[in-house]
């Protein structure tokens, strides 16, 4: 039987295309962002109706909503809420950020992990535990946020372009949703095998309760098997096997496994049936196995570091060097051929034209600064991202950042009308080159280019950036453009606090560039 939810538009803005999941907890759809262009994103319906008590229930669904949003925004290893509400028929809804990747179910399923990737993935999802635990402001308060329900299906691994391999924690606030619903109290919404003792007694929960959780997926996660088995998948099992079963050793589940002692006594003390005697926060779990991967980054210091280029970096990093080797040497030449124009103001402003030099026309981001701040970015990481938005007005927003340890992020960012000759012609140089360069003029010396910087384009932004003008050429524009403008600049604020735990998460500076 056909999906009715299929081809509906939701909240007059998502347009849903195809159901990629369903679970205890709801439905998930890959949808269109009409308002956005066409951005696919992820729509979840929460398995529960706000019919009964709907006021009550539909606020504390908005403020779990809220709380979420605020946390993918505060850690790149939770999975991002960018909209939330409720449909005709009462069901909550969430829309997220659509990723493509696998479960890290599938993972373990398939493959023994290795050791050097299970404590880069463990790191990563303690890092978004971390974050949740310590809390967020809500309305002026610090409130801590429990997940409920760490489990692998609810990892995310997907490779990004700037890290690698990168997990992302899912449904951070739904248990605890679905479960003070009324009409759901008399059931059990965790997950059986992975809950704590004191979550099967339907005790207040804090942050252990995730601690006990990890514990249990970390030796799936290297054993391929369950540390506790129950003899029925019922309550009652496996409330026994929670409380007075002891989990079975490693040697006992994976008996050709070799582990270093630290990871065996971690997983292990992350199982106690106490919650006083487990690691008491995700900082003491984080401390360890920052040390046990202490070797490898040793080891990978010479790979810049974090897998800022994946797999094969000896190689694209010589290839790479060499690369910006040959486009900089003709950097003198284009400070000598460039001044400043005379119809811009000596001021902090950015825009963008063109640069004509030996037969060639290059992109550029001119940018005038005071001294100083120039200086302080000599040697930073670029990032750049492209946004763009096609209704009311076909309107590209291009983000660079130009990122320090030490200084911190300045980000630079500029408006392209995709209807306009100077906007079509920027659009297409960029994706026809692949990079561009920042000119930075001083304030004091404004005569002269003080220095220039290169930023590469990612080859899928190449691709949607020629996509994008092609979009643009077909459409009537349907309203004033400062309204895309105003659009996109909420969008931006939104990815902002995203795109700097990214930056903060490469551990050198370094002087080549991401692209998002």
């Amino acid at each position: 039987m056909s999906d009715p939810n299929i081809g509906r538009l939701l909240s007059k803005r998502y347009q849903l295309q195809e159901l990629i999941g369903t679970g205890a907890m709801g439905r998930v759809y890959r949808a269109k962002d009409i308002l956005l262009g066409g951005v696919p994103v992820a729509v979840k319906f929460l398995a529960l109706s706000i019919q009964n008590e709907k006021m009550r229930l539909q606020d504390r669904f908005e403020r779990e909503a809220k709380t979420c949003a605020l946390l993918g925004q505060k850690s790149i290893h939770i999975v991002r809420v960018m909209d939330y509400g409720v449909d005709e028929n009462n069901t909550p809804f969430y829309v997220m950020e659509y990723l493509q990747g696998q479960s890290l179910n599938n993972i373990v399923r398939k493959q023994q992990l290795a050791l050097p990737r299970f404590l880069s993935m463990v790191r990563q999802i303690s890092l978004g535990l971390q974050c949740a635990h310590n809390g967020i402001p809500v309305d002026g308060t610090i409130c801590p946020i429990i997940h409920r329900d760490i489990k692998p299906s609810n990892m995310l691994v997907i490779q990004d372009s700037s890290f690698g391999e990168l997990v992302k924690v899912l449904d951070f606030g739904i248990a605890k949703l679905i479960h003070s619903d009324g009409d759901h109290t008399k059931f059990y919404l965790g997950t059986l095998a992975y809950s704590s003792p004191e979550q099967m007694e339907g005790k207040e929960l804090d942050n252990r309760a995730d601690i006990y959780s990890l514990g249990v997926m970390m030796f799936e996660m290297l054993t391929g098997k369950m540390p506790l088995v129950a003899p029925t998948h019922s309550f009652g099992a496996w409330y026994k096997v929670h409380h007075y079963q002891q989990p079975r050793s490693f040697s006992e589940a994976a008996p050709g496994l070799l582990l270093p002692k630290e990871v065996e006594n971690l997983v292990m003390s992350c199982l106690a049936k106490p919650a006083s005697d487990r690691p008491q926060t995700i900082s003491e779990i984080l401390k360890i196995l920052t040390s046990l991967e202490q070797p490898q980054q040793i080891r990978k210091i010479k790979q810049d570091s974090h897998a800022l280029v994946p797999t094969t970096v000896s190689t694209e990093l010589e290839q790479k060097t060499k690369a910006d080797l040959r486009l900089s040497l003709s950097n003198d030449e284009i400070a000598r051929a460039i001044s400043w124009p005379q119809n811009k103001p000596i001021a902090d402003i950015v825009f963008t034209q063109p640069i004509h030099i030996n037969g060639e026309v290059l992109p550029a981001l001119w940018v005038m600064l005071q001294q100083q701040e120039i200086q302080k970015r000599l040697v930073c990481t670029r990032y750049n991202q492209f946004l763009f938005i096609s209704i009311p007005h076909p309107m590209l927003l291009w983000i660079t950042v130009i990122y320090n340890r030490k200084h911190g992020a300045k980000w630079v960012h500029y408006y392209l009308d995709l209807k306009t000759s100077l906007g079509q012609e920027i659009a297409r140089l960029l994706q026809h080159k692949g990079y561009y360069r920042l000119l930075f003029f001083a304030r004091e010396t404004p005569s002269r280019c003080a220095h220039i910087l290169l930023s590469s384009i990612a080859p899928a932004q190449r691709q949607r950036l020629q996509q994008w003008v092609t979009t643009s050429n077909a459409l009537v524009s349907s309203a004033d453009p400062q309204i895309s403008k105003s659009l996109l600049k909420s969008e931006y604020e939104k990815i902002k606090p995203q795109i700097l735990a990214k930056l903060e998460g490469i551990d050198t500076d370094s002087p080549y560039d991401l692209s998002g």
